[in-house]
């Protein structure tokens, strides 16, 4: 696989700083502050969408091409504050609690301040709650503890805690010797990097476009919605995001994934076909899979009416809702696929 090491550098290094912005969905602003001056950094003229979406023209003539990734995330939001002072939480995005018991988390008020916590079960206590073991991890029997000197409603409601704040969940990126980069919200926050490495290998010259390519960074995907609205005259469109792995899957979070299926239906077969080409052009190891239970930005765009076609592809990413992993390889054969897939 011909790949500049550097640029597959740069694709991880801007996912582990996205990873480390908090931005569930609603509040991602300061992640798409980040893709903005980002890409403005590199001589680009990125624009904000009426959405909040950042999205950026790299160049090209003919055949319209959007690739499209997401920097909101899972999350959650204050449903209210509990006699005892504890918050009483409601999902953003799907994802089960299980996923999320014991980690820690912030609390974003809306006089600014962050104030963190863990989410816990109920009667956490191993040695008071003997029933914790059969305990059915669910909103109804978790709660977030704050960092804070509270115990009764009134203390946390003084703090400026109220119902509608948003929280975020500590993503804990790390890089591992081997190549590993654990973090919750690789999902999408890989592929961003991806697409922010391409942004730049393209402004540097290093990639002369076949065609005209925009970039769409979306910042309301987790809630399906995220790709309703694409740039105008847009053919083709293709949602950057993550592989899936696990039981029937071919994929590996070593690898870069192509989805034929996932369960919006069957993806574009000339696309399809398009990208496992140019993967194989590229030296990039990769798989084609069947998504079970996912649904992408271009699944999105095509209920939204969009008359386009589309695709998905993504580094391989386990344990994915959860806290996750990937490797340096799956982004440098997502980077190789789609330079390949663009470059005259």
């Amino acid at each position: 696989m011909k790949l500049d090491p550097i640029a597959v550098d740069r694709a991880v290094e801007h996912a582990m700083a996205l990873c480390a912005i908090p931005s569930p969905t609603g509040y991602a602003e300061a992640a798409a502050n980040y893709v903005y001056e980002a890409l403005t950094a590199l001589g680009l003229s990125p624009t904000r969408s009426t959405k909040g979406a950042i999205v950026c023209e790299l160049g090209g003539e003919g055949r319209p091409l959007a690739l499209a990734a997401h920097v909101d995330t899972l999350g959650a939001m204050v449903r209210s504050v509990k006699a005892s002072g504890r918050i009483r939480y409601t999902k953003i995005g799907g994802f089960p609690d299980l996923l999320v018991a014991t980690e820690t988390c912030l609390v974003h008020t809306r006089s600014g301040r962050a104030i963190t916590g863990t989410f816990q079960p109920v009667e956490a206590s191993t040695h008071v709650n003997a029933k914790l073991k059969d305990m059915k991890p669910d909103e109804e029997f978790m709660e977030i503890v704050l960092d804070e000197l509270v115990s009764t409603k009134a203390e946390t409601l003084a703090l400026g805690v109220a119902a509608g704040d948003f929280i975020s969940i500590d993503a804990r990126p790390a890089l591992t010797p081997s190549g590993y980069i654990k973090s919750r919200h690789l999902d999408d926050k890989a592929s961003s990097g991806v697409l922010l490495a391409l942004a730049q290998l393209v402004a540097q010259g290093k990639t002369a476009l076949a065609r005209k390519v925009t970039l769409v960074f979306t910042v309301w995907e987790e809630v399906g919605h995220g790709g309703a609205v694409i740039p105008p005259g847009t053919e083709e469109l293709v949602s950057v995001d993550m592989g899936c792995v696990g039981e029937d899957l071919g994929c590996s979070d070593r690898q870069v994934s192509i989805a034929a299926k996932d369960s919006g239906g069957p993806y574009d077969r000339s696309v399809v076909l398009a990208l496992t080409a140019a993967a194989e052009r590229a030296g990039a190891d990769f798989v084609v899979d069947i998504y079970p239970s996912y649904t992408s930005d271009a699944d999105v765009a095509m209920r939204a009416g969009h008359d386009v076609r589309h695709g998905c592809l993504g580094p391989g990413v386990y344990a994915s809702h959860g806290y996750e992993r990937t490797h340096r390889s799956a982004l440098a054969g997502t980077l190789a696929l789609l330079e390949e897939y663009i470059r005259a």
